[in-house]
């Protein structure tokens, strides 16, 4: 058995990972057991001997990350997954994947932090890790499922995005949609598309600069590339003292990723032209937005929403947007106020940013509780 057939499965969330990442190309896994995200290792090792790739359980998450680098590098399309804490130590590493350029897909499902926390239980803690996680200036792009559907959609996504930009991509998903099971359909294989990294040709040697995407060799392949960490020239080159090289180089790395923010940032949007509120949510929060909108336009309530699939890079000008209209926002999340920062200074005052927060017991906000927020906020003016 290869990739799976096309037609209609009912899965679970961390399954769907797993076949959408064979058919987008993965060849390798590599990760240490963590709850919620183990099934992802289990299926992964079930299922890529069977295609012909290589899964392996680490010693730890850093051990993973490395491992996971290592095989981009050989020229496969890799992954790894984990929760919060491994998250948390894979992030020097994820760091040189950023500096190196380094092709790969980082899943964490998150859980109730910090530390240990609640392992068992759903949160979304980790919003502003895997956008400020590791030191230094980059550009993350961090894609955010609402459902088992999206879960293979945005598998094959981050694959794609991490191909076409050469760089790690973070499939930030939680523990209610990895663990749920829904009815998917995988289209036809031919109708999905699929990006493979661009190779150099033989007589190019700049693979660290002067395209904004340079090609990237796979060790073994003759070109006698230098990788490092540390700050280089296109060459690949250590020139850690040159201010000039640096600024070039770490420009590049940002520049990348934010002269194509209106290609990379996906969104999901309703009535936003004419609502007097509105909501900004992702992930499994989101599910509740649409039985509390249907309920409020019953009352009347001239309501909108925007969903995002992508939160980093920030996808500002469709919220510049619901704030030019909407008079107040709402901000449901599992935390407390991660995103809702980012959508109050988007908004720059064009709107009242109104939170709503849930932690502890992994109880996603309610269609009840949403809707009671809606209320009050149409009532307060």
């Amino acid at each position: 058995m290869r990739t799976v057939n096309p037609g209609t499965y009912f899965w679970q969330g961390n399954e769907a990972c797993v076949e959408a990442a064979i058919i987008a190309g993965c060849s390798f896994f590599a990760g240490y057991p963590i709850t919620p995200a183990s099934e992802i290792a289990e299926h992964m090792a079930k299922r890529l001997p069977q295609v012909g790739g290589i899964p392996i359980q680490m010693e730890d998450e850093m051990a993973s990350i490395c491992a996971v680098i290592g095989a981009s590098w050989t020229g496969n399309k890799a992954m790894t997954a984990t929760s919060g804490p491994g998250f948390s130590l894979m992030q020097e590493s994820i760091g040189y994947a950023f500096m190196t350029e380094t092709p790969c897909v980082i899943v964490d499902v998150q859980r109730a932090g910090p530390s240990t926390g609640q392992a068992t239980k759903c949160g979304q803690g980790d919003v502003m890790q895997s956008r400020w996680g590791t030191h230094g200036d980059y550009s993350a792009i961090v894609l955010s499922p609402n459902s088992v559907q999206e879960m293979f959609t945005l598998t094959v996504r981050a694959f794609n995005l991490a191909e076409k930009y050469r760089t790690p991509v973070i499939l930030l998903t939680d523990e209610i949609i990895a663990h749920m099971r829904e009815q998917i359909t995988v289209p036809p294989l031919k109708s999905i598309e699929i990006i493979n990294r661009k190779k150099p040709k033989v007589e190019e040697r700049a693979f660290f600069g002067l395209e904004e995407v340079p090609p990237m060799p796979a060790v073994g392949e003759g070109f006698n590339i230098a990788v490092t960490g540390s700050t280089h020239n296109e060459y690949g080159i250590r020139l850690t003292a040159d201010p000039t090289v640096h600024r070039r180089l770490v420009e590049r790395l940002s520049n990348k990723i934010q002269n194509h923010v209106d290609e990379i940032a996906d969104f999901e949007s309703y009535n936003i032209d004419e609502c007097q509120i509105g909501i900004v949510s992702y992930g499994c929060t989101s599910r509740t937005v649409y039985e509390a909108v249907k309920n409020a336009e019953k009352r009347g309530i001239k309501i909108g929403y925007v969903r995002l699939k992508t939160l980093w890079p920030f996808p500002e000008r469709i919220i510049k947007k619901l704030a030019e209209t909407a008079e107040k926002i709402i901000v449901p999340e599992m935390n407390l106020k991660q995103m809702f920062y980012e959508v109050e200074r988007t908004a720059n005052g064009l709107a009242k940013i109104i939170p709503l927060n849930k932690i502890g017991g992994g109880e996603l906000i309610t269609p009840e509780e949403l809707l009671a927020k809606i209320e009050e906020a149409e009532k307060n003016d």
